[in-house]
């Protein structure tokens, strides 16, 4: 009987909610579809953190979605948000939800951002087990999402290995070339694979 493949998790990092783009997408006055959207009745994260970001979300929210095991049973695939924890890409967020996530800086100093995120790191890590991996795909410069998520995690905490040295554009089009291609990229460990500080 062939081995089955361990569970594996993604967890992308949030988009920057202070840009150029989110203030046009927040704007009271905008009138195109997804700013109607998200002031009327929300709109899925995922869709707003793409448009925000751009090719770095784009990539990661592409990339997860095509190698996470998920299905309808299973989510596989979550958002870390400044104020919310972990959110799965198609929860609905409306405008003031995201005002208040814009309004809290993501530091593991500050209680709103860090004890949302601990809460369901605890949850999540309850819930799939010692044998699921959990993959990082957002920033591994700064404590900020390292710190909690290693803290919960410990060696299971991967990432993947061509994310080191490269700017946020260019791991973009690295997520989607793997997307295009059908290739996985290699990952290793968090807490081994990053040049001491």
């Amino acid at each position: 009987m062939p081995k089955k493949s361990k569970r594996r998790i993604f967890l992308l990092s949030p988009a920057n909610l202070s840009g150029r783009r989110a203030q046009l997408l927040l704007r009271e006055t905008a009138a195109f579809e997804l700013a109607t959207r998200v002031r009327e009745t929300g709109a899925p994260i995922g869709e707003i953190f793409s448009f925000v970001s751009g090719l770095y979300f784009r990539g990661k929210l592409a990339y997860a979605t095509t190698f996470s095991d998920g299905d309808q049973k299973t989510q596989s695939v979550f958002i870390i948000t400044a104020t919310r924890g972990l959110v799965p890409p198609h929860a609905r967020i409306a405008r003031d939800a995201l005002n208040e996530m814009a309004a809290v800086p993501i530091s593991c100093s500050d209680p709103r951002y860090r004890a949302p995120l601990e809460r369901d790191l605890a949850r999540l890590a309850a819930e799939i087990g010692p044998g699921a991996e959990v993959i990082l795909l957002g920033s591994v410069a700064t404590p900020k999402y390292l710190e909690p998520l290693s803290g919960t995690f410990g060696k299971r905490l991967l990432i993947p290995t061509d994310f080191i040295g490269r700017g946020d554009m260019s791991r973009g089009a690295l997520l989607l070339r793997a997307v295009r291609a059908m290739q996985p990229l290699a990952y290793a460990p968090a807490l081994t694979s990053l040049p001491a500080r």
